[in-house]
């Protein structure tokens, strides 16, 4: 069985997982030859963060002008697709790749809604911070690569994982079934959810349901129910949040369970 996962660099977050395994590229598309060798994309990415703000100061401007034929809300979205720093941070750090794309849609609402400049100044400024933020994450891990820390991407065997690596691996799917919320995919986000139970949680089941049978049943409903339920009824990204991070908190006690009980049979022998 093989999985696709995403790596978590930033804040030094994961990173002995990023240490031992290969940044993967994901299932709705090729990420491009240009994460193997981040370094040398640096000044590229900064780039394109540049244009890509230099190209949304000109849409706000236009709709605070009154509107453009020239310019329109849905080239926020062309715009950043376009760029390949896009995918670098997918692959690095997908909570600030959700935070990207809340924010342009942030900003597409406040001038689709026809908002005061304030408000779309908000947005924006909220906008330009996780841009920025998302550079720092894929310099970091551009260093870690290029010092071969992490490698280039790859598929990784789920089988090779541990017990406690596979619910951080868990966890990381979780923010990315976020990001996929954040740009508006929930047939993809709702995927990823029932991908990381039937590949990942379901190994653990037989282990913990002897641990804690209450909180694997909880996970369950979790995984099949309250999160599927919770994308496809479009919720604010801050309410689908709030729902993950209850069960990362569950993973969490998991992972604890597990571990306690693997020192246990440790100590007996």
């Amino acid at each position: 069985m093989r999985i696709k996962l995403t790596s978590i660099s930033g804040l030094f977050a994961g990173l002995v997982f990023l240490i031992s395994h290969p940044v993967a590229i994901f299932a709705d598309g090729e990420a491009g030859e240009h994460v193997n060798n981040m370094q040398e994309h640096l000044e590229n990415y900064e780039d394109e963060i540049v244009w890509f703000l230099d190209e949304l100061q000109k849409i706000t401007s236009a709709y605070e002008g009154g509107g453009s034929s020239e310019y329109s809300s849905d080239m926020l979205i062309d715009n950043w697709e376009a760029v390949d720093f896009h995918a670098a941070i997918e692959i690095n750090y997908i909570q600030i790749y959700a935070s990207i794309w809340q924010g342009i849609y942030g900003v597409k609402a406040s001038l689709d809604s026809g908002e005061d400049p304030k408000s779309v100044d908000i947005q924006e400024a909220g906008l330009q911070k996780a841009l920025w933020q998302g550079l720092g994450a894929v310099k970091l891990a551009a260093r870690f690569q290029s010092e071969g820390l992490v490698g280039a991407q790859g598929n990784i065997d789920s089988r090779s994982l541990s017990p406690s690596e596979t619910l951080e691996a868990i966890k990381s799917e979780l923010d990315r079934a976020l990001a996929k919320s954040a740009e508006r995919l929930p047939d993809e986000a709702t995927d990823i959810v029932l991908g990381a139970y039937l590949e990942l949680f379901e190994g653990l089941e037989g282990d913990l349901i002897t641990l804690d049978a209450e909180l694997v049943e909880d996970l369950e409903k979790d995984f099949n129910v309250t999160l599927p339920q919770a994308i496809s009824s479009e919720l604010a990204l801050d309410s689908l949040n709030q729902v993950v991070s209850q069960m990362k908190s569950k993973l969490d006690r998991s992972k604890e369970l597990i571990q306690d009980a693997e020192e246990s049979r440790r100590s007996v022998f």
